[in-house]
């Protein structure tokens, strides 16, 4: 579906603060939305004035809300993160802070399930060999190498500690 071009700013104003109503945007988002319907730069800016001015753009809260759901439910590592941010370009300051807030263990507790998943499709291979498929799938995901092989540590001890019960 092809958006309508030439819009006036008062009609964009309203979209967008639609559009923010229902969930979070941030500023890059709505501005790219503004040059595609073909609104001037300037009628631009004061729109996101007015967006940030209502509370309806904030892209601290963004970067929160972000950044919250991508660890939690999309199961993403802190450089995928940081790399999706990026893109939306939104300033390092904004979100570096929010990023640091995720302590270590939050990403174990959401990598520890996918490696271990992971690993039980891996059939017939060494030990080597596996663990080198599961740093580049955890790699893939955004996950830090130093996250990756805390995990593949303690991993390795659940096993043995399982095997260590029958």
């Amino acid at each position: 579906m092809k958006e309508k071009k030439d819009i006036t700013e008062m009609e964009a104003l309203q979209r967008l603060s639609t559009l923010c109503a229902q969930s979070e945007h941030c500023s890059w988002e709505m501005v790219e939305k503004m040059r595609r319907w073909g609104l001037t730069e300037e009628a631009q800016a004061r729109v996101i004035e007015r967006l940030v001015e209502e509370h309806y753009v904030d892209d601290t809260r963004y970067c929160r809300s972000f950044i919250h759901d991508k660890v939690r439910y999309n199961k993403w590592g802190r450089r995928k993160v940081e790399q999706a941010l990026k893109a939306k370009r939104i300033d390092s300051d904004t979100y570096r802070p929010i990023l640091d807030e995720v302590d270590d263990e939050e990403y174990l507790q959401v990598l520890r399930p996918l490696l271990q998943a992971k690993r039980r499709q891996l059939k017939a291979m060494s030990e080597y060999e596996a663990n080198g498929r599961l740093i580049r799938f955890a790699l893939g995901k955004g996950f830090t190498f130093d996250i990756i092989k805390q995990c593949l540590d303690t991993e390795g001890h659940e096993m043995e500690e399982d095997d260590g019960g029958d």
